[in-house]
């Protein structure tokens, strides 16, 4: 009613007009709330799969991969925005390999740097020269088979350290040698990506990329030879911001993306700028309390880029190509594994320091998605050649926790004196025997069935009981899962 105590008339027109807007903003309320229906779906599912991953000792990456493949178009479905997921996957990238600069102890880099790249230049060549075969036998161009060569050199990151922190090796030896062939491998993506995208611009290895390669590595060289004399830099504005838990979450982020910016502008990789923030903020300090604020943050972005991963695994094209996708698995796992050994061994490691890495850096790693992406991007790859490159690569990370498990019991019973083959095979696979008859047994004993199975002990065989007690103690304390065959 107005001041003069009069309705106003409202017309037909004017009421029409105010049930549009309110259908629109009905309509719009119920797109957010959908949309937020549909985050809440994607966040309890990763979770899920990461929880279930994670009880098992697998590592939680892992389960994220298999919740974008539950969630994606070879499955239920439930996300069709692919252009955010990559949007976000691209900051994930990013941040991971902002992390990984973080992290990098320079100091104990410096003191294994020979082995790690001597390692790495080795893996590069036999994968070089394993991709330039396949490539003469199907006909690839240059291009295509370099890109392959890059995959097959590459390991994970993210599932060897976790694999590592489980098994209580990080500090070993042997896990110092593992990290530091993965450093090694980390330094060396950034160079392929600009090498892809050179040959995508249609450059090729000219005197551009050339100089783009020498730039960035004369730069990394720089840093790291500043960082090792001068010991923990101070970070501009650090007294503020170390106070501040915002701040240090906004300042960590904000240098990240600025060196990530200026690396892009200068025509280098954005994800080369975060490494190099990274490796800055790593070695201030402000380290501690800077990479406890940006972890949470960090997590959750990896976490996406790990479920986009997911999403982009076709189960059709798996399934159509079972026996193809399972046999260049086992090939991978098992020449990667034995060349990282000849490799460790060559450069002088013991047998002891040579095979857990070897085992440990046995299958392809998370940057190959980012490797072949680009490359498909570029039209480098074809689109079934990057579906099996992303299949191969999703079944070797899901299935190298238990590859791990085979090679250190194997290990262990071979320096225990077991020289048969078959032998060996039986004692590998005796625990898991071991839980299968007991599980049967008490299956056995709860619904009254007769049977005449007997659970097995591993530490009635006397192969076993050779093995030191450090060694026995340490594997139990591991929680390994069974070995899934």
């Amino acid at each position: 009613m107005s001041e003069s105590g009069i309705t106003p008339t409202i017309t037909g027109e004017q009421a029409a007009a105010n049930a549009v807007d309110a259908a629109g903003a009905a309509m719009d309320h119920g797109a957010a709330l959908g949309h937020l229906t549909g985050l809440a779906i994607v966040v309890v599912i990763a979770l899920a799969c990461g929880v279930l991953l994670a009880r098992i000792k697998q590592p939680a990456a892992v389960g994220y991969i298999l919740a974008g493949l539950v969630m994606g178009p070879s499955a239920l479905g439930l996300v069709e925005n692919r252009e955010l997921i990559q949007f976000m996957a691209e900051l994930g990238v990013i941040l991971l390999l902002f992390l990984v600069g973080m992290e990098l102890s320079l100091k104990t880099f410096s003191q294994l740097w020979r082995i790690a790249f001597g390692t790495f230049g080795l893996q590069l060549t036999l994968g070089l020269a394993a991709a330039f075969l396949v490539g003469l036998i199907l006909g690839w161009d240059t291009p295509e088979t370099l890109v392959l060569a890059f995959v097959l050199s590459l390991s994970s990151t993210a599932v060897a350290i976790k694999m590592l922190e489980d098994l209580g090796d990080l500090e070993e030896r042997s896990g110092q040698i593992a990290v530091g062939v993965l450093i090694a491998q980390d330094l060396a993506v950034v160079p392929m990506m600009l090498v892809i995208a050179a040959f995508g611009s249609g450059d090729g290895l000219g005197w551009g990329i050339a100089g783009k390669l020498i730039l960035a590595l004369g730069i990394m060289a720089v840093l790291v030879f500043v960082l090792l004399r001068r010991g923990p830099v101070q970070l501009p504005f650090s007294a503020i911001i170390t106070k501040n838990p915002d701040l240090r979450v906004l300042g960590g982020i904000t240098f990240c993306f600025a060196a990530a910016a200026i690396s892009g502008l200068i025509g280098l990789s954005t994800a080369y700028g975060a490494f190099l923030a990274g490796l800055v903020i790593g070695n201030s300090r402000s380290s501690h309390e800077m990479q406890q604020s940006i972890l949470p943050v960090q997590s959750i972005l990896v976490m996406v880029f790990f479920l986009s991963i997911g999403l982009l695994i076709d189960l059709d094209f798996i399934v159509d190509n079972l026996l193809l996708v399972c046999l260049l698995v086992l090939l991978v796992l098992l020449v990667k594994t034995a060349a990282n050994i000849a490799f460790l061994r060559l450069l002088g490691e013991s047998w002891e320091c040579a095979v857990v890495p070897g085992a440990l850096l046995g299958q392809i790693g998370e940057f190959a998605f980012v490797l072949g992406a680009l490359a498909l991007a570029f039209g480098l790859l074809g689109d079934e050649t990057y579906r099996l490159i992303v299949a191969v690569t999703v079944l070797s990370l899901v299935f190298s926790p238990a590859w791990m498990v085979v090679a250190r019991r194997t290990l262990r019973y071979s320096l225990a004196g077991v020289s048969s083959g078959r032998e060996l095979f039986r004692l590998i696979l005796q625990p898991e025997r071991s839980e299968i008859l007991k599980l049967v047994a008490r299956l056995s004993a709860l619904f009254g069935w007769n049977s005449s199975v007997k659970s097995e002990d591993r530490d009635d065989d006397p192969k076993y009981d050779n093995l030191d007690d450090e060694a026995r103690a340490k594997d139990a304390a591991s929680g390994l899962p069974p070995i899934p065959f």
